[in-house]
């Protein structure tokens, strides 16, 4: 017999699923029987039979009652002194009788012991389910510790019973951090270039950006009085098209990209480029050409080229490695890398070798291109990452895997030369990285958290203003139970890693902490549903890992943004993110005036997915949807050509009224310009929010947005190079005038 929709209905909403949400146009949408059923059989319930669904309903009800201890707790550093609540089932008139023992370790190994019986137990509620009767027991450590991670054992005994269990104990802070020279109100703006660093045309280059581009641009915007460069996500993706060259829709968000690794920076590669003995090959001469000419990047044969050089390079180091005595200092900073990075890189690494055996029935040469869609279609025994299969493969496959641990040490090194020299600098920020909002589900990411990760759905968006179908990322989102789990373990990883190197941070799409939007396989965006998440717990974990990696929090708050979202990431202390496009004085569509934007902001003219202020201003984007077919009908391609120019005469009026262009310099109704462009950020400059940001795009005049989100194939997302060249962009006086322009409104 199946499920009732009373028993699926009560069933969403113990797990979270938003029965109704308001879209941008203010439309109520009503979630689906057929939503909320796929949504809960993709969090991994079993809702095949009424009698099932109950099941499922009386386990969540009746925790944390049945399960002695929760898995996870995070608490405030000022709800100190700790207390633990723990669950035992107890018979009548036994109470007394109650004993129990726990320990508390540190991250650093020192444990504190701690028992209680008897009368000095602490009960605090009492409960009966399904006949048996539980107490809540709170177990209380006296004194104060630090923010950070512990680890607690906790045994109970009572007679005829006996239980044992561990939880996390996190302990966070209750604000991210804000550099000294941002902390207070009314203090100094600072100013950096934002770019997509694959975008980067340089002399230097193998036809796309890399670690060496972002040093060269680091110093010269610090030059400039910049306090950061912020790029995209530099993730680990499939370096193939048509979906594995987006850097939102990684393999995995714990390791880097290896085709941004300058491969004439090892030393390895100087070792044996002696006299030319690789560049000087014609063939490799004439494919370097080829990929630096083009207009669009060629991720393919970038990745296997960068392949080719970096295993023989991976050759020369592993006689290094196995004889240890040449360059000792480089071979231990390798083993000290895979030492500190453990299981983790362990695992990505055997992932990597996998996907690269079964492409080539068992071939010895690795690549770094990801070569199957999805672990899915491996053979069943190499589904789990712990099974006898995978670690028979390990054995065999050492030095294969290797490989892939000493690509991401170059990775790692290379970037860290980046972050090291904005710190040299003196650049406030340094370098501003970029967090995507999940990872593929073929990828190694789902591969290794498969208790973590849903499967048979996609996170998105519904419909919006300038995606009127809405979005399918095409990835798929991590189910809240499974986080809890896990002690958060997976999340605290990917802030961690992505925290590394960075001054600050944006969090891609922020409003997913507090909801996200689930799409059932098979069905369209606009079908989808809300599902709500820990939002209390995640913060407090980017909190801690933000003040302990001195880290400024960026939360990227577009969109549907539900009910207190901007207060609660403003309690955090996490900078929310105002886009010119989209700050309005609603209904009224007139731009806000830069007194009314907030201090706790970083400030910018457009994203990735939106047009770049030239695309904007000439309605090139409009002109690119209509030959894609995006628009449903004319009358809607009709409004937004109306609305464009509307907007435009609105703009340019904001303008004036701020004095950010002089009378008579333009019009609405003219082209853009360089001067126009000036004017445009020197009105954001204006604002108080603490942070401004310069699209390079928009700097030099680039038509064509980055990505076309909703387009896969028919529109060049995340290839296109910068028309110019860096050494021709770093020597354009507008950039100087900018500077100044900026400082000068930050001293008024």
């Amino acid at each position: 017999m199946q499920p009732s929709d009373e028993l699926i209905n009560e069933l969403s909403d113990i797990c979270g699923i938003v029965p109704e949400y308001w879209d941008i146009f203010g439309k109520k949408h009503s979630t689906s029987i057929e939503t909320k059923k796929a949504v809960l059989s993709a969090m991994k319930l079993d809702i095949n039979s009424a009698d099932k669904t109950r099941n499922e309903i009386n386990k969540l009800k009746g925790r944390p009652w049945n399960s002695f201890i929760e898995p996870v707790k995070v608490i405030s550093v000022n709800e100190q002194p700790l207390s633990i609540p723990v669950y035992m089932p107890v018979r009548e008139g036994d109470d007394s009788r109650l004993a129990l023992s726990w320990s508390i370790k540190d991250e650093k190994g020192q444990i504190d012991d701690y028992s209680v019986s008897g009368n000095a137990v602490t009960i605090s509620d009492c409960r009966w389910i399904d006949n048996v009767r539980y107490l809540k027991i709170d177990l209380n450590a006296n004194g104060s510790r630090d923010i950070g991670y512990y680890s607690v054992n906790i045994t109970g005994f009572c007679p005829g019973t006996a239980v044992s269990g561990k939880s996390k104990i996190i302990i966070t802070p209750d604000s991210c951090y804000i550099p000294p020279q941002l902390g207070k109100p009314g203090t100094s703006r600072i100013w950096g270039l934002y770019l997509n660093l694959y975008s980067i045309r340089s002399s230097q280059n193998w036809g796309i950006g890399d670690f060496t581009d972002l040093k060269k641009i680091t110093a010269w915007i610090a030059g400039l009085g910049g306090s950061f460069v912020g790029i995209n996500p530099l993730h680990a993706i499939a370096n193939r098209k048509p979906g594995g060259i987006s850097p939102y829709s990684p393999i995995s968000r714990l390791y880097r990209n290896f085709i941004y690794i300058d491969v004439e920076d090892i030393q390895e590669f100087k070792e044996r480029n002696k006299a030319g003995a690789i560049t000087g090959l014609a063939d490799f001469a004439r494919l370097l050409e080829e990929l630096r000419s083009s207009d669009l990047i060629d991720y393919e044969k970038i990745a296997s080229l960068k392949n080719g050089i970096l295993l023989g390079l991976f050759d020369v180091f592993y006689e290094k490695l196995k004889h240890n005595g040449r360059c000792l200092e480089r071979v231990e900073d390798f083993k000290k890398y895979v030492s500190e990075e453990g299981e983790t890189l362990d695992s990505y690494a055997t992932y990597m070798a996998l996907c690269e055996s079964f492409k080539d029935h068992g071939a010895e040469s690795p690549s770094l291109i990801t070569c199957f869609d999805s672990w899915q279609e491996w053979p069943a025994e190499y589904h789990d990452p712990s099974g006898k299969a995978v670690q028979e493969f390990k054995e065999r496959s050492e030095k294969h895997i290797l490989f892939y641990k000493y690509v991401q040490w170059l990775a790692d090194r290379q970037l860290g030369e980046a972050a090291e020299l904005a710190k040299l600098l003196d650049m406030p920020v340094g370098l501003y990285n970029d967090l995507a909002i999940g990872s593929i589900g073929g990828g190694s990411d789902a591969w290794n958290y498969q208790d973590v990760i849903a499967g048979g759905t996609d996170v998105g968006a519904p419909p919006d203003g300038f995606n009127l179908k809405g979005q399918n990322w095409g990835f798929p989102p991590i189910v809240p139970e499974g986080l809890k789990k896990t002690g958060y373990k997976f999340f605290i990883q990917a802030i961690r890693k992505n925290m590394k190197y960075g001054g600050a941070l944006r969090i891609d799409h922020a409003l997913g902490m507090f909801r996200l939007f689930w799409i059932p396989s098979g069905m369209p965006a606009s079908h989808g549903a809300y599902l709500k998440y820990p939002s209390e717990d995640l913060l407090r974990i980017i909190a801690l890992e933000s003040v302990r990696n001195k880290t400024i929090v960026i939360a990227e708050d577009l969109g549907t943004i539900g009910e207190n979202v901007r207060e609660t990431l403003l309690r955090f202390r996490m900078l929310s993110y105002r886009l010119l496009y989209f700050e309005r004085n609603y209904p009224d569509p007139s731009f806000t005036r830069p007194g009314k934007y907030p201090d706790m902001a970083l400030c910018s003219v457009t994203t990735h997915d939106l047009p770049t202020i030239y695309g904007y201003w000439s309605g090139r984007d409009i002109e690119v949807k209509k030959r894609l077919g995006m628009f449903p009908d004319e009358s809607s391609l009709h409004s937004h050509i109306s609305e464009r120019e509307r907007d435009k005469a609105l703009l340019f009026e904001a303008l004036k009224s701020a004095g950010a262009i002089l009378e008579g310099q333009a019009d609405a109704t003219s082209a853009m310009t360089p001067e126009l462009c000036l004017a445009i950020y020197e009105y954001l400059a204006k604002t108080s929010c603490k942070l401004a940001t310069v699209s390079l795009d928009d700097a030099i005049g680039t038509m064509d947005q980055q990505n076309m989100p909703g387009i896969t194939d028919s529109y060049p997302s995340w290839m296109q190079k910068t028309p110019v060249t860096l050494e021709q962009i770093m020597s354009d006086k507008w950039f100087k005038t900018l500077s100044e322009r900026l400082k000068a409104n930050n001293q008024r």
